[in-house]
């Protein structure tokens, strides 16, 4: 069995997340044209989506309430099939519903956080792993034109780790009963603007 260190963890992710948001303005004073800016714009561009950004953390504070190995599992699974729903956005194979399946992914990951639900290993991952097709390919298909696919694909799969080590963080008090019950508010807020993000793909 993979033992965590929590306490190193959650001192860890706070530094490492300060880094990734201090890095690209310091990167772009080296790198102002070329493929290379793929990186930073694959940095950026979960960032710049609430959908996104909620559904990852959503996945991290999960994996911190199941405990090991989820905590480790779930953030390791989710940026590898979601590179591999960005290959089908940048080679063009479609992917239908794309936007409710980010959605979804919103009031389901949401409603996991907020119930403490605690499912299989099995079936957590195969969650997991359905919905960050749906957000990979929705990376794949926003590459800018004439950037590198490659380069923009790692940028992008590292700050969807950070937004997962964010939400690990979030989910360590999960120890404590008022920490329990503050993440089934988060769980709570996640969840319903899943809805509202599922309301705007619909109209």
């Amino acid at each position: 069995m993979i033992q965590i260190n929590l306490w190193k963890l959650q001192m860890l992710f706070p530094a490492l997340t300060a880094f990734v948001l201090l890095s690209p303005s310091q990167a772009l004073a080296h790198i102002e044209q070329g493929q290379a800016i793929g990186f930073i714009t694959g940095l950026h561009h979960p960032w710049s989506g609430l959908d996104h950004v909620l559904a990852m953390i959503a996945v991290g504070i999960w994996g911190a309430q199941l405990g090991n190995p989820a905590i480790w599992l779930l953030p390791v699974i989710f940026p590898i099939v979601m590179s591999l729903g960005a290959m089908m956005g940048l080679l063009g194979i479609p992917l239908p519903g794309i936007e409710i399946g980010i959605a979804l992914s919103g009031i389901l990951l949401g409603a996991m956080v907020l119930g403490e639900v605690r499912p299989k290993i099995i079936v957590a991952a195969l969650m997991v792993g359905f919905f960050a097709i749906f957000h990979g390919h929705a990376h794949g298909t926003e590459l800018p034109a004439g950037q590198s696919g490659l380069l923009y694909s790692m940028g992008f799969v590292i700050a969807t780790g950070f937004l997962h080590g964010i939400g690990i963080t979030i989910g360590l008090i999960h120890r404590w009963p008022q920490g329990r019950l503050a993440l089934r508010g988060v769980g709570a807020f996640i969840s319903f603007m899943g809805v509202t993000f599922l309301w705007r793909a619909l109209a």
